[in-house]
C-alpha cells in the first residue's frame, strides 16, 4: 500500500529537486492528508459525542487541526510554485515556511481550547459509554496515521521538504495520542476509573507541545538561521573539485525557501596562477553547485602569496599562538606588509561564541608572543569575523 501510494505521488524517474516535482508531491500529500484526517475527524467526533468522551473528542479536534494543516500545506506548496517576479526576484518559495507557521498557530489554538474543556471534565467527570465501534474507530485511526507517517516521511526525504517531514512526525505523534485515548477508554470500562478528562488533558498538552515545536522550526529559517552542516558540506564538496582552491572563508547562505538558496564564499588561490584560469575554475564550481545541489553560489577570488618565507613563518607562528589559546580559533586572509620601522601582519580571526569579548586579550597575547624573540617589530591588524560564517574544521587541505 505504501509503495503504491508513494509511486503515485512521486513517479519513478522524476527529478525530486525540480520545482514542479516538489509542488506536485506537496499538493498530492496535502490532498491525501485532507481526505484521511477529514474521515478520522468525522468518525471520532461522532463516537466522542455518542460516548461522552472528552479525550476522543479532543483527538477528533486534533485530526481537524491536521486536516486544516494539510489544507494550508497544500496552499503553501501551490503559492511557493509561483515564479520570481519584479517585486520578488528570489521567488516565492518561503510560502512553504509561512504555511508551516500558520499550521503551528492553528494547532496551538486548538490545543489551548482542548485543554480548557479537558480541565472542566476533570472537575466534573462523567461516565464514558463504551462500545465496539469506539475501539474499532480508534484502532483504524492508528493504522491510518501510521500510513500517513510512512508516506509523508518517504516523500519528505525524497524532496528534502521540512514541511512534509514535520507532517510525518505529527502523524507519528498522533498514533501515540490515539493509543493513549484507547487505553484510557479501556481502563474506564474494565477498571471503572474515570481518567477520560486526564487523558484529554494529556492529548491537549501534547498538541500544544507539537504546535510550539512546529512554530519554532518554521520561524527559525524566516529569521535567517545559519546554514546546516549538511548544506555547508555540499558547498565545500564543490569547492574541493579543484586542487587550485587552497582554502575558503566567509561562507554565507541566504535561504529564500526550498530550491531558492543563495550562497557566497571567498576562496584562496595562489597569486601566481593565471587569473583567467582561476576565473574558469570558479565559473565551473558555481555551475556544478547549481546543477548538483540547486544552490546559487557566488565565489569571490582571493589571491594569496605562497612562496614568501617570512610570511609563511609568521603564519605558522600566529597559528601556534592561536591554537594554544583555543583550538577552535581560526584565521584567514593572512597578509604581510613591510615598512621601515615595523611590519604589519594583517588577517581575520574567527572566535567561537564562548570567547566573545576576549578580542583585546587575544590580540595582546598574539603581539607579545610573536615579538618575544624576533628582531623585526611586528604589529597585528586583526579583524574579528562572525564565527557563523567561518566555522573551523570544515576545510582540510
Amino acid at each position: 500500500m505504501i509503495h503504491i501510494l508513494t509511486n503515485r505521488i512521486l513517479p519513478p524517474g522524476a527529478d525530486p529537486g525540480a520545482a514542479q516535482t516538489r509542488a506536485r508531491v506537496g499538493k498530492r500529500c496535502g490532498a491525501l492528508g485532507i481526505f484521511a484526517n477529514a474521515v478520522l475527524f468525522g468518525s471520532k467526533l461522532a463516537i466522542g459525542m455518542i460516548s461522552g468522551s472528552v479525550s476522543i473528542t479532543a483527538d477528533a479536534m486534533n485530526n481537524l487541526a491536521d486536516a486544516s494543516s494539510s489544507v494550508v500545506t497544500l496552499l503553501g506548496f501551490k503559492l511557493a510554485q509561483q515564479p520570481a517576479d519584479e517585486d520578488h526576484p528570489f521567488g516565492h518559495a518561503r510560502y512553504e515556511y509561512l504555511s508551516g507557521l500558520a499550521v503551528a498557530l492553528l494547532i496551538l489554538l486548538i490545543g489551548f481550547e482542548l485543554a480548557k474543556s479537558s480541565f472542566l471534565k476533570i472537575l466534573h467527570p462523567e461516565q464514558v459509554l463504551f462500545s465496539g465501534a469506539l475501539v474499532l474507530v480508534l484502532c483504524l485511526s492508528i493504522l491510518g496515521k501510521l500510513l500517513l507517517f510512512a508516506v509523508n516521511r518517504e516523500m519528505g526525504l525524497a524532496i528534502g521538504s521540512g514541511a512534509l517531514l514535520a507532517t510525518a512526525a505529527d502523524s507519528r505523534n498522533d498514533c501515540i495520542t490515539t493509543g493513549a485515548v484507547l487505553i484510557s477508554a479501556l481502563a474506564e470500562h474494565f477498571l471503572q476509573v474515570k481518567i477520560d478528562g486526564w487523558a484529554g488533558l494529556a492529548v491537549a498538552l501534547f498538541i500544544l507541545y507539537s504546535g510550539w515545536n512546529m512554530a519554532r522550526d518554521t520561524i527559525s529559517p524566516l529569521l535567517g538561521e545559519n546554514a546546516t552542516p549538511e548544506l555547508k558540506m555540499q558547498i565545500l564538496s564543490c569547492l574541493r573539485l579543484s586542487e587550485k582552491i587552497l582554502g575558503y572563508h566567509d561562507l554565507m547562505v541566504h535561504d529564500y525557501g526550498p530550491g531558492q538558496r543563495f550562497a557566497s564564499v571567498h576562496v584562496e588561490m595562489d597569486m601566481k596562477e593565471d587569473p583567467l584560469v582561476c576565473h574558469d575554475i570558479i565559473d565551473e564550481v558555481e555551475r556544478h553547485c547549481l546543477d548538483t545541489h540547486k544552490i546559487h553560489l557566488v565565489i569571490h577570488y582571493d589571491p594569496i602569496v605562497t612562496d614568501d618565507a617570512e610570511l609563511n613563518e609568521m603564519r605558522r607562528e600566529v597559528e601556534l599562538v592561536l591554537q594554544s589559546i583555543d583550538e577552535r580559533i581560526g584565521f584567514h586572509d593572512f597578509r604581510l606588509v613591510r615598512g621601515d620601522t615595523h611590519t604589519n601582519l594583517i588577517f581575520d580571526v574567527t572566535l567561537p561564541p564562548s570567547l566573545s569579548g576576549s578580542e583585546k586579550q587575544i590580540k595582546r597575547q598574539l603581539d607579545t608572543a610573536i615579538n618575544l624573540n624576533s628582531k623585526t617589530r611586528y604589529y597585528t591588524v586583526i579583524t574579528f569575523d562572525n564565527p557563523g560564517f567561518n566555522e573551523a574544521g570544515l576545510w582540510e587541505n
